[in-house]
């Protein structure tokens, strides 16, 4: 997929830890605990749903267009599940897939992705079309790094409903709206945990796409439309917090889903801890490497030749640590917050010790 080069800079301003960036930070919400039982219909008719906030409007994946229809999305948890819907505006609402675990997104569809530690290794990813055919699969590195995908991994325990304003796949009336609610036993989730507690007071790396493509009509029939020479017409991609490249399998740039202890109903707040913006540090340079890789034929010999500047925190230096070894490489730096050492491997796995 194609990619843009994210330029990151650090820089001190007023006592505070600056984070300079071509591209805004990520999108948070907070997910409130629900209240009595949430029935899984597409709907979210419950008092729970009602109070929960809508998400800001999806945007194309690149950050600067503004998609034709509009897309949002709210979370819910309980003790036993966490919930999620999705309303997205359509005037044709079609599907064709009905197999479990095919690739769901050459229908319009709507993708869900987790990644409970943050470490953007052993991830999920879940897409549903509007029959409510649903793929499932758990990824152990991003594509850009060699790791199996394992397609045969399955959600034990999911549950998830559509609901539709309107007919499907009917061309010959328009449509309101198709709605998705999705309930994901926390059993599951904190198989990509680094532990098996519910993550109250904690925030999860989480995205939403929505992918919408050009249709044609033959007969009552829809189906992706092809341009002259026979080729589909590229899809639409619609996410939640903005990738700023054509590539969901970023992790490091999803947003921030914050586990709020209150009810929904309640009121909390949340704010994207200031060690994250040394994360997003970190990640830069890991791009730089592999930038540096592609052209040379080998590791950077250290940081000077990757052309970043020193980051400054409070008129502190951070002394990030360069250290090669047979299989690849570390860049390390010890956080002023927590005395943590936050590290970053040649795989692009992120390590907190």
């Amino acid at each position: 997929m194609k990619k843009i080069p994210v330029i990151i800079f650090l820089l001190v301003l007023q006592g505070q830890f600056i984070l300079a960036q071509s591209h805004p930070a990520p999108r948070s919400y907070i997910a409130y605990k629900a209240e009595g039982a949430i029935e899984i219909d597409g709907k979210a008719n419950e008092d729970s749903w009602k109070k929960a906030e809508f998400s800001d409007d999806f945007v194309d994946i690149e950050g600067h267009k503004n998609p034709k229809f509009q897309t949002r999305m709210k979370m819910l948890y309980d003790e036993t599940y966490l919930y999620f819907y999705a309303k997205m505006e359509e005037p044709h609402i079609w599907g064709t897939l009905k197999q479990r675990d095919t690739v769901i997104f050459y229908n319009n569809d709507f993708e869900i992705f987790i990644d409970p530690d943050g470490d953007t290794h052993n991830y999920l990813e879940f897409e549903v079309n509007a029959l409510n055919t649903v793929w499932d699969l758990f990824i152990a590195k991003p594509y850009r790094e060699p790791g199996p995908i394992v397609d045969s991994w399955d959600i034990q325990g999911l549950k998830s409903a559509v609901f539709i304003d309107g007919s499907l796949n009917n061309p010959k009336d328009q449509d309101a709206f198709w709605s998705v609610e999705v309930a994901i036993p926390w059993e599951v989730l904190k198989e990509a945990n680094t532990h098996t507690r519910i993550p109250k007071n904690e925030f999860w790396r989480i995205n939403f796409s929505r992918v919408n493509w050009v249709h044609d009509i033959q007969g009552n029939t829809y189906s992706r439309k092809k341009d002259k020479e026979g080729n589909y017409l590229p899809e639409y991609n619609w996410v939640w917090s903005p990738q700023h490249v054509i590539n969901m399998h970023e992790p490091e740039k999803w947003g921030y889903v914050y586990f709020s202890e209150k009810a929904v109903g309640d009121v909390d707040e949340f704010a994207i801890p200031e060690e994250e913006h040394i994360k997003w540090w970190l990640y830069d340079l890991y791009r730089k490497q592999k930038s540096y890789f592609a052209k040379h034929g080998k590791w950077a010999p250290n940081l000077k030749a990757l052309s970043i500047p020193q980051p400054s925190l409070n008129d502190l230096q951070l002394k990030p640590t360069y250290e090669q070894h047979l299989s690849g490489w570390n860049i390390s730096v010890k956080s002023p917050y927590s005395d943590d050492i936050l590290l970053i491997k040649e795989d692009g796995k992120f390590v907190k010790l």
